[in-house]
């Protein structure tokens, strides 16, 4: 079942949910077909509901939205991108353990 604290992101409303977003975003960048991705969307779901107060987390689908995955540099999927204030601050690229990503959470925040 879906996590409704899990955002859908687009290329549509990427400025105003992303960049324009006072709070920490977590934007992970995936394809329904790539199979770490779906290990990488437990880990979005699970930071979500953890950090649910403080963070903003949402999945980009690159084969519905080519514009913002160009436009960052994607070159392969799952990577996900932390932005504060509008700017990357964090990226990481695959599915390392969960561990690697709450860090990355929690060293922003």
């Amino acid at each position: 079942m879906p996590n409704p604290l899990v955002r859908e992101f687009t290329d549509a409303n990427f400025t105003a949910e992303v960049l324009e977003s006072p709070m920490l975003t977590l934007v992970e960048f995936f394809a329904t077909w790539n199979a770490p991705s779906r290990t990488v969307g437990q880990y979005t779901s699970k930071l979500a509901t953890a950090f649910a107060d403080r963070l903003k987390a949402g999945r980009l689908n690159i084969d519905d939205n080519q514009d913002t995955p160009q436009k960052y540099g994607i070159r392969s999927i799952p990577t996900t991108l932390l932005f504060k204030d509008g700017k990357v601050v964090e990226q990481i690229v695959g599915a390392p353990p969960y561990a690697r990503f709450e860090a990355a959470v929690t060293k922003h925040l």
